[in-house]
C-alpha cells in the first residue's frame, strides 16, 4: 500500500462502568452528536434490564455483555468475482468488526421494535439477546446459515 494505515483513535472509557466497550456502544447509539442523550438511553436500558431480570445473579452490565456475545457472528459471506461469476465466499470476521456488527445489529433491531422509549426497546432487545432470541440473534443465525450454505466456495478465500 502506498498510504499508511490511519491511526486508531483512542476511545475513552465511560464514566459509570469505566469500560471502553460501553463507550463504543454509545457511539453507535448516538444521533447528531448527542452523546449525553445516548448515555441516558443506555443506562436507562440497563436499569430496565435489572428490573426485568431481578433474580439473575449477574449485573446488568454482564447481562448486556452476554447478550452482545450471543448476537456476535463468527463468519460472514463476501462477494468475490471469479471468471465472470460472482461467488458468496464465507470468511472469518476480524475481532473489531465482529464487535461493531454485533453492536449495530443490537441497536438496529432495538430501533425497529415497538415500544415506548428507546431505552425500553433497547432493554427488551438486550434481554432477548441474553436469552438467545430476538431480531439481532436471528440475524446472526441467518449470517451463519448463509456461510454454511456457501461453504463449498471457501477455497476462493482471499
Amino acid at each position: 500500500m502506498r498510504k499508511s494505515k490511519p491511526k486508531k483513535r483512542v476511545i475513552l472509557p465511560d464514566p459509570v462502568f469505566n469500560e471502553v466497550v460501553v463507550t463504543k456502544f454509545v457511539n453507535h447509539l448516538m444521533y447528531d452528536g448527542k452523546k449525553n442523550t445516548a448515555y441516558e438511553i443506555f443506562y436507562g436500558a440497563l436499569e430496565t434490564v435489572k428490573n426485568k431480570l431481578p433474580n439473575a445473579e449477574q449485573t446488568p452490565l454482564e447481562i448486556w455483555k452476554k447478550a452482545l456475545a450471543n448476537v456476535t457472528p463468527q463468519v460472514e459471506v463476501k462477494s468475490r468475482r471469479i471468471g465472470g461469476a460472482t461467488f458468496q465466499v464465507p470468511t472469518e470476521i476480524r475481532p473489531d468488526r465482529k464487535e461493531s456488527i454485533s453492536m449495530k445489529n443490537l441497536i438496529n433491531f432495538a430501533r425497529k421494535r415497538s415500544g415506548k422509549t428507546m431505552a425500553d426497546k433497547l432493554a427488551a432487545e438486550i434481554v432477548d439477546g441474553f436469552n438467545n432470541q430476538g431480531g439481532a440473534f436471528k440475524r446472526k443465525e441467518e449470517i451463519h446459515r448463509m456461510a454454511e450454505a456457501n461453504r463449498a466456495f471457501a477455497h476462493f478465500r482471499f
